[in-house]
């Protein structure tokens, strides 16, 4: 089953739902912005000549390969032409995995360990690749049926996906660095930028943290992450301070701790981000 929606659509659907699974063909290939998403992503690449942005590196995707992300990571498909673009994408609420604790083991496992990492890239054998399509669209039958316990089933074939999706991403091999481009000193900006958002972060005091030349870091930052380094701080700051804001904390707590001495303008980039203000994601601490 093709979903005929857009990714950007559908991804407002996420706040009431604890999963969402979707496969996309796209004979002419979409333009797709730098985003981020609440919750777990799943992009599971079938077809099409895509090159992929995660926070800096860039993978280099074979038909099969899977990428995770979590609600920090800015990302973008660069989407070349010439090819059918086609895959599988599946979001998954952290509320859903927690729930799943109870079962006895903690499926954000995958995610976690790749955050650590700095890589997000699986590539399933043959035989766990099959299998894991094989699921796919049993969630996507389970998805679109009316009959009894067709809710229910969703809920097991995806609780069984992200069983098959751990055991894949530990049993990936460690020798695909061949197909990711990256950069150590981009990753360290990068290491830097999350650990102290809430500073005075500047080019100056960037490069002078890290002993590099500030003209050579902001031309190195922009060819390995796609967007300037003041664009990759605004960003983040964002994400972090939204998170605050579901996690309960005061609007101002989040925009003051996220790095924005200007309460108007981080209002105003926020909007600009997410599409609606930050008392709107506000919950009772």
């Amino acid at each position: 089953m093709i979903s005929t929606r857009s990714e950007f659509n559908t991804r407002q659907t996420m706040e009431e739902k604890h999963f969402e699974c979707y496969h996309y063909l796209d004979p002419i290939p979409p333009l797709v912005d730098f985003h981020e998403h609440e919750f777990y992503e799943v992009y599971f690449f079938l077809g099409g000549d895509v090159s992929y942005i995660i926070d800096g590196r860039t993978y280099q995707l074979r038909p099969g390969d899977i990428l995770l992300t979590d609600n920090r990571d800015i990302h973008r498909p660069n989407i070349h032409p010439g090819k059918p673009y086609e895959r599988y994408v599946l979001w998954v609420h952290p509320d859903f995995i927690a729930q799943q604790l109870e079962l006895g083991d903690n499926l954000s496992a995958c995610f976690l360990d790749a955050d650590q990492k700095g890589h997000k890239l699986i590539r399933p054998d043959s035989a766990t690749l099959s299998h894991l399509k094989g699921i796919c669209e049993k969630i996507l039958r389970a998805q679109s049926e009316q009959a009894f316990g067709s809710r229910t089933l969703s809920y097991a074939y995806m609780t069984q996906f992200l069983v098959y999706l751990n055991r894949a991403y530990f049993a990936t091999p460690a020798n695909l660095d061949q197909d990711v481009t990256e950069n150590e000193k981009v990753n360290q900006v990068v290491a830097y930028i999350n650990e102290n958002l809430q500073e005075d972060l500047t080019l100056d005091q960037i490069a002078g943290a890290l002993y590099i030349s500030k003209y050579y870091l902001n031309h190195l930052f922009k060819a390995y992450t796609g967007l300037s380094l003041y664009q990759f701080i605004i960003k983040k700051r964002l994400v972090r301070a939204r998170d605050m804001l579901r996690e309960g904390y005061p609007v101002m707590d989040a925009c003051l701790q996220c790095g924005f001495n200007d309460y108007s303008n981080f209002l105003k980039a926020f909007k600009r981000e997410f599409g609606r203000s930050p008392k709107e994601f506000s919950s009772p601490r």
